[in-house]
């Protein structure tokens, strides 16, 4: 059976901000999904320890007096995240997060932050994944399609109904919807394994982030930078997409 048919578990964080190593985890939630519907589901409210700009408050609803009071310490919440997140890929099971590197560079900054076990010492020192990101997906199978990519609009392109954007689970369970419906649309995309999936986004976001600089720098921006690296970013950057 193709690997949209199997076992897939959704991952999405709401948090402080945009910047992936200076945001804070406030939301989170990982979704089993197996035979069209919910196998499981765990969520998460962390006190991130600063406050949550109303901009991103505007955004999911969590205020910061309501993470202060209901919230649990992030570290305990990273920690949690992290370890069901390896559960999971030492099962062999593929982690599906829109816009992938966003969501894993921030958590793996907060474990960072909080002198926690990496993701990859979590593993055992291995790679991270296999991870399946619908956004850098779409993006190379479908690369003149006008329009944004935001998971609202891409759950349009897809027929995936998206019930309540920007709350973690709805938004972890319409990633693995879109990436199933993808790989229904894309016999190319289906036809290959997790495993050599991963292989394959690392190299369709090096070329999209290469070619985005290009056209930056073209237009003007010469001193932008576009981090080519997926699904984990490591350093800061001139700019961040």
């Amino acid at each position: 059976m193709a690997w949209h048919g199997e076992p897939l578990v959704g991952f999405d964080l709401e948090t402080t901000g945009t910047d992936p190593l200076e945001a804070r985890i406030v939301t989170a939630s990982i979704v089993g999904y197996y035979g069209g519907r919910v196998s499981r589901q765990r969520d998460w409210l962390a006190d991130p320890g600063i406050r949550i700009p109303e901009q991103a408050s505007a955004i999911h609803g969590i205020s910061s007096e309501r993470a202060a009071a209901e919230g649990r310490p992030v570290r305990e919440v990273a920690h949690e995240i992290a370890e069901t997140l390896t559960g999971y890929w030492n099962q062999g099971v593929p982690i599906v997060a829109y816009n992938a590197s966003f969501d894993l560079t921030l958590l793996s900054a907060e474990l960072r932050r909080h002198g926690l076990p990496s993701l990859s010492e979590r593993l055992g020192g291995t790679g991270i994944g296999p991870v399946i990101d619908p956004y850098t997906i779409d993006r190379a199978v479908d690369r003149y399609r006008r329009g944004k990519r935001t998971l609202e609009a891409v759950c349009g392109e897809y027929g995936v109904v998206l019930e309540a954007a920007h709350q973690a689970a709805a938004d972890a369970l319409a990633a693995v919807r879109v990436a199933v419906a993808i790989a229904e649309r894309h016999p190319e995309v289906a036809a290959l394994n997790p495993a050599e999936l991963h292989e394959r986004q690392i190299g369709w976001y090096r070329l999209w982030a290469e070619n985005f600089q290009a056209f930056l720098r073209r237009k003007g921006d010469t001193d932008a930078v576009v981090d080519p690296t997926w699904p984990l970013r490591e350093a800061v950057t001139a700019v961040s997409y």
